[in-house]
C-alpha cells in the first residue's frame, strides 16, 4: 500500500487522488472528522490503515436521506457507526432535559449536526445505502447501550440497541482488535459471530444469562443484577447473553488490551492532529485536546457513574515511556504549537503503568481504589513524575501540565509523584473530583473517603507554599445522585461555606445507560439491592442543584 494520506478521504474527489477505486471500510462519526487520536473515526481508520485497509470517513452526514453516506461509493467489506466522543442524547440535552445551543465537536461550536439516538440513525442510513451490507456500530453510545437499558431522556427502558438498530454487530469497549477482526474474517468469507468485544443476535450457549428485557420491564429492580452482571464479564472475561423476546443478544468475552508495544505503534501512527481542511470554522474540542497526550487507557475506580472507565474498563494499558516522548518531540514540530502540552494522562491523570497483580478472573471487588485502595494495586506514580520530568526537559517544550483527571486518593501514597504534581507540574489550577463530602454517597458512588480529599487540600497547599506558588483547587461536585438527600446537599453546601469557596464545577446527575448509577437512579436500590432515595422529578432534581449553588 502507498503512504499514508494526510487524512483519511472523505469524498470521492479525495479517493481518486490517492488512486483508490472503491473503499474497504467506511466510517461514519457524528463528530466532526478530526485527524487526532482521541477521536474514533480517526483512531480506528488510522489502524485500519496500518494493516492495509483503505478507509474513508463520512462525518455528520445529513439524515433526510442515505446520499451522503453514499458519496464514495459501496465499501469492499463493512461499514462501521459512531455516534461520536458523547452519547447523542447527552450531547444534545442537559441534566434537565433542555436543549443545548452548542456542541463542542461540530465546527463553529454549533448545535444540531448529529440526530437524537445517532447510531440508531446512521445504521438505517447505511442499511438503506448498501443492502446487504455488514453494519457494524462501535464508540460510547453503542457500548454502553449494548444491553437493556434505562433511557434517561425517554424515561424508559429501552432494548438492546443492536436489536434496535438491526446492526449486524455492537463493538463494545476500545475497538482495535475487533475492527481489525472484523475486516479479516469479511476478507476470508467467515462469519462474525464471537468476535471479541463484540455483541452479536445468536445463541447463548455457555454464556450468562442476564434477566431478559421483559423480565427487566416486570421488574425494574432486576436492572441493578443485569449491570452488575455485565460489569463482572467485562473484568473477567467471560460470555453473557440476554434475550429480547424471540432474539437473543449474546455478549462475546471483551477483546484483551492492546499491549505496550501496540498501543506504542497505535499513537506513533501520522494523525494530522488536526481538523479536515474542509472546515471553514473552528472546531472548540480541537483547542482542548490538540497538544494533550494519552498515555495510558483504562480507570481502575470503578465509579458508579462513569461512563468512560466502563467503556474502557479497569485494567490499565499504558504506552511506554519512550513512545510518550516521541510523541511530545514530534508535537513540538507541529506547525501549531504554542509550547504548550497541555495535559498528559488518560481517564484517571495518575495511573500510567498501574497494574493489579491479582487474577482479573477471581476478583470480585467492584472498584481497586474504593472504599480504599486494594492491596493488590500496584501504582507506578514516582516513575510517572520521571516521566514528566523527562517531558520537560525536551527541547521546544516549555510546559507540561496534569490539568485534571488526578485521583487524589492514589496520590496520597507517593508524596514524590504529589511533590512533583503540586510544585511543577500544576498551572495555577487542579480540578479534582471528591463529588461529595456525605459518607453514605460517597460509597454510593464507590468514592473514596472525604477524609482522602481533606488530607490532599492539605498537601496541596503546603506544597504550592513551598514552590512559591499560588494554586487553587478546583473541585468537580455533583447534585441529586441516587440515595443522596436534601441533608447530604445542605451537609456539602456547609462544608463549602466554611472554607469560603463558591462552587464553580457542579454536575446535576446524569444517568448515563449502562451504568450502576443509572441502575440505582430507575430500580431504587442500591447494589446490594437495599432501597434508596431517589430525586427523580426535575423539582426535586433542581432543588438539590439549588441548594449547593446557593440559589
Amino acid at each position: 500500500m502507498s503512504r499514508p494520506a494526510s487524512f483519511l478521504p472523505t469524498t470521492r474527489a479525495e479517493m481518486e487522488r490517492l488512486g483508490w477505486a472503491e473503499l474497504d471500510v467506511l466510517l461514519v462519526t457524528g463528530d466532526a472528522y478530526v485527524d487526532h487520536p482521541s477521536f474514533g473515526a480517526a483512531l480506528l481508520g488510522r489502524w485500519l490503515e496500518a494493516h492495509g485497509l483503505r478507509v474513508g470517513v463520512i462525518a455528520q452526514p445529513r439524515w433526510d436521506g442515505p446520499e451522503d453516506v453514499r458519496r464514495m461509493g459501496r465499501p469492499r467489506l463493512f461499514a462501521g457507526a459512531s455516534a461520536g466522543a458523547l452519547d447523542s442524547m447527552l450531547a444534545h440535552y442537559t441534566a434537565f432535559r433542555k436543549k443545548r445551543s452548542d456542541d463542542a465537536y461540530t465546527p463553529g461550536g454549533r448545535a444540531g449536526a448529529r440526530p437524537n439516538r445517532a447510531c440508531l440513525v446512521y445504521a438505517g442510513l447505511l442499511k438503506r445505502a448498501f443492502q446487504g451490507l455488514p453494519v457494524v456500530l462501535g464508540g460510547i453510545e453503542a457500548s454502553l447501550r449494548r444491553a437493556a437499558h434505562y433511557d434517561f431522556w425517554g424515561d424508559a427502558l429501552r432494548r438492546s440497541i443492536l436489536v434496535d438498530s438491526k446492526a449486524d454487530l455492537v463493538v463494545y469497549g476500545m475497538g482495535e482488535r475487533a475492527v481489525l477482526e472484523i475486516a479479516e474474517r469479511l476478507r476470508s468469507g467467515k462469519d462474525l459471530k464471537s468476535v471479541p468485544g463484540t455483541a452479536f443476535i445468536g445463541e447463548a450457549e455457555g454464556a450468562e444469562r442476564l434477566p431478559s428485557f421483559e423480565e427487566l420491564q416486570a421488574s425494574p429492580k432486576r436492572l441493578m443484577e443485569a449491570t452488575l452482571a455485565l460489569e463482572r464479564q467485562m473484568l473477567a472475561g467471560t460470555r453473557a447473553a440476554q434475550a429480547h423476546g424471540g432474539r437473543t443478544v449474546v455478549f462475546a468475552p471483551p477483546a484483551a488490551p492492546l499491549t505496550t508495544p501496540e498501543l506504542d505503534r497505535l499513537y506513533a501512527l501520522p494523525f494530522a492532529r488536526r481538523a479536515h481542511p474542509s472546515y471553514k470554522e473552528a472546531i472548540p474540542a480541537v483547542e482542548m485536546i490538540q497538544f494533550s497526550l494519552t498515555a495510558h487507557r483504562g480507570c481502575a475506580g470503578g465509579c458508579s457513574f462513569c461512563a468512560l472507565a466502563l467503556h474502557q474498563g479497569r485494567i490499565i494499558a499504558s504506552r511506554s515511556r519512550a513512545s510518550i516522548e516521541e510523541e511530545a518531540r514530534k508535537l513540538s514540530a507541529h506547525p501549531d504549537w504554542k509550547g504548550a502540552l497541555t495535559d498528559v494522562g488518560g481517564p484517571s491523570a495518575n495511573m500510567w503503568n498501574a497494574r493489579c497483580a491479582a487474577d482479573p478472573a477471581l476478583c470480585r471487588r467492584s472498584s481497586c481504589l474504593a472504599p480504599s485502595v486494594c492491596p493488590h494495586f500496584q501504582d507506578a506514580q514516582e516513575a510517572l513524575a520521571e516521566l514528566l520530568r523527562a517531558l520537560k526537559r525536551l527541547p521546544g517544550l516549555k510546559h507540561v501540565r496534569v490539568a485534571s483527571g488526578v485521583r487524589h486518593d492514589l496520590a496520597l501514597r507517593s508524596p514524590a509523584y504529589l511533590r512533583a504534581l503540586v510544585g511543577e507540574f500544576t498551572g495555577g489550577q487542579l480540578k479534582l473530583a471528591p463529588e461529595h463530602s456525605c459518607a453514605e454517597v460517597l460509597r454510593l458512588m464507590r468514592k473514596p473517603s472525604f477524609k482522602a480529599f481533606e488530607a490532599f487540600l492539605s498537601v496541596f497547599e503546603r506544597e504550592s507554599k513551598a514552590a512559591g506558588k499560588e494554586q487553587y483547587v478546583v473541585p468537580y461536585l455533583m447534585s441529586a445522585f441516587p440515595g443522596c438527600t436534601d441533608d447530604d446537599m445542605r451537609s456539602l453546601s456547609r462544608w463549602l461555606k466554611a472554607r469560603s469557596w463558591k462552587p464553580q464545577q457542579v454536575q446535576c446527575f446524569i444517568p448515563a445507560p449502562g451504568t450502576v448509577a443509572s441502575a440505582m437512579y430507575f430500580a431504587g436500590v442500591d447494589p446490594e439491592g437495599r432501597p434508596i432515595q431517589v430525586a427523580r422529578t426535575d423539582a426535586q432534581r433542581l432543588r438539590q442543584h439549588r441548594i449547593l449553588m446557593g440559589g
